[in-house]
């Protein structure tokens, strides 16, 4: 018998909305709306986006030693975070392989991190067994998540609360938005400016609607999120990274903070760091992701085998479509080292033809966050 799916807050707009419904991560969420995938995107990279990601785990971490607590299982500074301030980070397990990248918000009395929805129960089990006593987890099932993406996305917020335009990529702050208090980063996976914005669930529709009355906003689904993220060289959890895929392998060395690695003052100290340090040190890896354009028009999917010109296998393309703002099939996967430098030319086995692909620089569209 099939599991019944979960709903966001914002189910029952979806559908009054007319969305076309998908399972993803044991919710049932928007894949697209009236207007199609392709102008969905378009209208977020021209215009401003609105997302439902409530299916994502929201947490809370209580305590003095928070900070400390969490930066054992990451590698990333966590310790010197500044209050208001958020940062990329990644669970690691003993081999070195990403559990699952994640946000963590410095609020001051508390650290507030957004966990993939996929990963959440697993996320939230790993935190309870390795937390100490004096830091206290708190999940909290109360309260939807919103993405508003989009050049034109300031200016909508503004309309509601101007101090949120105060911010710059990755601050984070409370704020009363359409009389709920809401936590607020400015930050998105879009690779536009925008906000992501944590909203009591009784208060999630009546902001929706209210950000939906202005003509700038769309609100805009699954698929177009994919391609946006795409373009932008933004890694799907579970896709481009793995429990099997090092920090390394996977191109996210920018993440691994100064401190944490092998000259910092707080050197090590996280699940698998003798493997992830010493492949920083000695750059062999096995593979290592990267992006993909295609030289044709059709696009290479997830699952794609890479080939080299004498027909070697040498990788695999884990994200794959038609990217609306490149123009292009646009794609991100692991290859061999030897065959990650720009421009080398790589073919994609599609339904038994070889497509031509060449390994570009990540991200495909400029990022476009506001950093004041």
């Amino acid at each position: 018998m099939s599991q019944e799916l979960n709903k966001t807050p914002l189910h029952n707009l979806h559908l009054e909305l007319g969305a076309k419904m998908v399972p993803f991560a044991g919710f049932d969420m928007p894949v697209q709306y009236s207007l199609g995938v392709r102008k969905e995107h378009l209208h977020t990279r021209e215009n401003a986006g609105l997302f439902d990601v409530s299916h994502m785990g929201q947490l809370r971490l209580h305590g003095e030693n928070a900070a400390k607590a969490l930066e054992a299982l990451v590698p990333v500074d966590i310790i010197d975070l500044p209050e208001g301030k958020q940062r990329y980070a990644f669970f690691t397990n003993e081999q070195g392989g990403i559990m699952d990248d994640l946000m963590v918000s410095n609020f001051g009395d508390h650290l507030f991190v957004v966990v993939n929805a996929a990963c959440k129960e697993q996320d939230i089990a790993h935190l309870k067994n390795n937390l100490p006593d004096d830091v206290t987890l708190e999940v909290l099932e109360d309260r939807a998540l919103l993405a508003l993406q989009g050049p034109r996305a300031a200016e909508v917020m503004e309309a509601i609360n101007p101090d949120v335009n105060k911010m710059v990529f990755m601050d984070v702050g409370t704020f009363d938005l359409d009389g709920a208090t809401c936590f607020v980063s400015r930050s998105g996976y879009t690779g536009e400016d925008g906000f992501e914005i944590s909203v009591p669930a009784e208060k999630a529709e009546a902001l929706c609607r209210t950000l939906l009355e202005d003509e700038r906003v769309e609100f805009i689904g699954l698929g177009a999120r994919d391609s946006l993220r795409l373009e932008c060289g933004l890694c799907l959890y579970g896709h481009d990274l793995d429990t099997t895929t090092t920090p390394v392998e996977g191109s996210l060395l920018w993440g691994i903070s100064k401190p944490r690695r092998a000259d910092g003052e707080r050197a090590g100290g996280f699940p698998g760091a003798d493997i992830i340090l010493k492949q920083i040190e000695t750059k062999e890896v096995s593979r290592k992701r990267v992006g993909l354009a295609g030289l044709g028009k059709a696009p290479v999917r997830e699952g794609a085998k890479l080939f080299n010109a004498e027909n070697d296998e040498i990788g695999i393309v884990t994200s794959g479509t038609f990217g609306p703002t490149a123009e292009k099939p646009v794609a991100m996967g692991y290859v061999k080292p030897e065959y990650s430098a720009l421009d080398t030319e790589v073919y994609a086995e599609v339904r038994g033809k070889l497509l031509p692909m060449q390994v570009v620089r990540m991200p495909m569209v400029p990022q476009r966050y506001y950093r004041g």
